[in-house]
């Protein structure tokens, strides 16, 4: 597989987490609401924090470093 196949597949990949995570979050708090199971429990909340913080740090990681072969 390309290195440019692979960074972009990175940067997707962090740009999934990020949405996950905000979804994850607004149900949590109960702004987005449904009949989810999901809805008004503090952990998905948490759990989306942590999904926005890991494909942020992953999108911030690939583009301060890019590798040199891409």
């Amino acid at each position: 597989m390309s290195p440019r196949y692979q960074r972009r597949g990175r940067l997707l990949t962090a740009a999934s987490l990020v949405v996950v995570g905000l979804i994850w979050i607004g149900q949590g708090l109960g702004l987005l609401r449904g009949s989810s199971f999901m809805t008004d429990e503090p952990f998905w909340a948490v759990a989306g924090a942590l999904f926005v913080a890991a494909g942020a740090a992953l999108a911030i990681i690939e583009w301060r470093h890019p590798r040199p072969d891409a």
